[in-house]
């Protein structure tokens, strides 16, 4: 009877531990490496909703850049919100900054978080160095998401030892406007942090859509091939840049027209997109490569970050 008892109490003790285990994670501490336009914005979207955040970059000037960035977005964002009330905008501005604190040294931050969010250069190597060294240092529990547009998180993921906490979230620009979020599921991730990225994502106030580990998600895979079917058209003659953008503005409601589109995101980024779905499937037609954008960043005639790309801007 006696053994009876202990192996029920063990069976008991298993399934309780199994249970644990399998609760989600709730995030409360959250590292951002990557202190550009990108890793900012989300830096201070997660602590303007409640959530401890340690900022992570190269040096201490371009921390104090982010830094100065994030107060001026605050503060704009403070004026509309609490416009009948600037008290309260400059106590929502400093307690939003008292929670973003920074680092140059991400695996002497990484122990402690819940949620560590990659916002690098799109490289892979270098987005790979970085998870295989942070994945020595982390808790056990913490997860692992990329923000990239354009890599597949698979191959990111695989440089770590925590496929199952390993997942993508790819949030969109300006990230503290911009609603929507894309939860990157990979065959390895886990339920259980699938699960904990879509809660997290909703604490941000934002919308979470769920998608396949395919390249380009879900909005640039739809996207990217509708703006290189207009360099396309207008490559072939059939019609001008001018029209082009007007016809999709005037006539599909777009707020901008592709090559407005394309200057404004960066034909940079755009190329290394294509040229990484290229490589992926080079048969594909909707991939292949487009002669005046290759020209244009050769030029470095980038859009509007450098004063010309498919137009001019003075």
């Amino acid at each position: 009877m006696a053994f009876v008892t202990r192996q029920l109490v063990r069976s008991v003790s298993s399934s309780s531990t199994a249970s644990a285990s399998a609760k989600k994670i709730i995030v409360k501490h959250v590292t951002v490496i990557g202190g550009g336009l990108m890793g900012a914005g989300i830096a201070q979207v997660a602590a303007a909703t409640g959530h401890t955040v340690v900022l992570v970059d190269q040096t201490e000037d371009i921390l104090v850049k982010s830094k100065k960035g994030i107060e001026e977005s605050l503060r704009k964002l403070a004026k509309k919100k609490f416009a009948e009330n600037p008290k309260a905008g400059d106590e929502f501005v400093e307690k939003t900054l008292s929670s973003i604190s920074t680092s140059t040294d991400p695996a002497s931050v990484v122990h402690s978080t819940d949620l560590v969010v990659e916002a690098i250069v799109e490289n892979l190597k270098v987005k790979n160095e970085l998870f295989k060294r942070l994945d020595k240092f982390a808790s056990e529990h913490t997860i692992f998401v990329s923000n990239t547009s354009s890599l597949q998180i698979t191959n990111i993921a695989n440089a770590t030892m925590r496929q199952d906490r390993f997942a993508g979230l790819h949030f969109f620009n300006p990230v503290p406007m911009m609603k929507l979020v894309e939860v990157i599921k990979t065959p390895m991730t886990s339920q259980k942090t699938y699960e904990s990225l879509i809660d997290f994502t909703k604490a941000l106030g934002k919308h979470p859509v769920a998608c396949k580990d395919t390249p380009g998600f879900i909005v640039n895979r739809l996207l990217v091939p509708y703006l290189m079917e207009a360099v396309r058209l207008y490559e072939r003659g059939d019609a001008s840049k001018e029209d082009i953008d007007a016809s999709m503005k005037l006539g599909a409601g777009h707020p901008m027209g592709p090559f407005e589109l394309l200057d404004y995101v960066g034909l940079d980024t755009v190329k290394f997109i294509l040229d990484g779905w290229h490589e992926i499937d080079a048969k594909n037609p909707l991939f292949q490569p487009i002669p005046s954008l290759k020209k244009l960043v050769a030029e470095n005639k980038l859009g509007k970050k450098t004063g010309e790309g498919y137009y001019k801007y003075k």
